[in-house]
């Protein structure tokens, strides 16, 4: 019996300990959040979006920001009053847009 529960703990205890070192990894493998509203103010460094609801967030832009929809292709492209969709990550200080999908105009 001693055997058995000393086998036991040693498996738990083993268990527990891989559960430490991958926590890093599934950090680091953040999903990407989404953010819809429609763009406040934009320029070459910074973008604001408003959704609507009393939420302003502010994105940078990255040197992989993908942009579509509505005939845009790229940060340039993007003006205010622009309904969009952005794919960010949670971890990033400053927001960054690695995603920018522009969305057909909605009705105030």
């Amino acid at each position: 019996m001693r055997i058995f529960s000393r086998r036991a703990a040693i498996t738990i205890l083993m268990l527990a300990a891989a559960a430490v070192l991958m926590a890093p990894s599934l950090a680091t493998a953040q999903q990407m959040r989404e953010f819809t509203g429609r763009i406040d103010r934009v320029n070459k460094k910074k973008m604001i979006v408003d959704n609507r609801m009393g939420d302003k967030v502010s994105f940078v832009p990255t040197e992989t920001t993908e942009v579509s929809g509505e005939d845009k292709e790229k940060w340039k492209d993007l003006k205010q009053k622009d309904w969009v969709t952005v794919s960010w990550k949670m971890i990033d200080k400053p927001r960054k847009a690695y995603k920018i999908e522009v969305l057909p105009p909605r009705e105030d």
